[in-house]
């Protein structure tokens, strides 16, 4: 039976994370971290998106994203992961999942709320102790 399709709002601010499949680092190097950012670039200009946050983690991302139009989020989504996945598998020689399901939205108020969760997202290598201030962290 297919999934159902996701409700992506144009419009609306989502908090989006995904994490590695059995909490497994999938940001192993350096240029890990650089080919998503990479494929975020790529996919901005193919479906344009409002990137207002990002971390990346060693397993998982946060994503603070602002879509144009109906559907864009999941679009968007669907070219970074996959784009990701092709490549890591490829640099690799892996197969398989390398995250843990589908990536998980929340639609966020754009007030006080929205400004809460990009806190959040550039303050997580901090609470992770994977570096003393957000901005000591490079791929914020």
């Amino acid at each position: 039976m297919p999934r159902l399709a996701r409700a992506s709002v144009g419009g609306i601010c989502y908090h989006v994370i995904n994490r590695g499949n059995a909490r497994r680092e999938v940001f192993l190097k350096d240029s890990d971290y650089e080919a998503f950012l990479k494929a975020i670039g790529h996919a901005s200009i193919e479906i344009p998106m409002r990137v207002l946050g990002l971390c990346l983690m060693p397993n998982h991302f946060h994503l603070a994203l602002w879509p144009f139009h109906d559907g864009d989020l999941s679009r968007w989504m669907h070219w970074v992961l996959n784009t990701h996945v092709r490549r890591y598998h490829q640099h690799y020689h892996g197969s398989g999942h390398i995250w843990q399901g589908r990536y998980k939205s929340f639609p966020l108020e754009q007030d006080d709320h929205l400004l809460t969760v990009l806190r959040y997202i550039e303050r997580n290598p901090v609470r992770a102790k994977l570096a003393k201030r957000a901005e000591q962290w490079p791929s914020t």
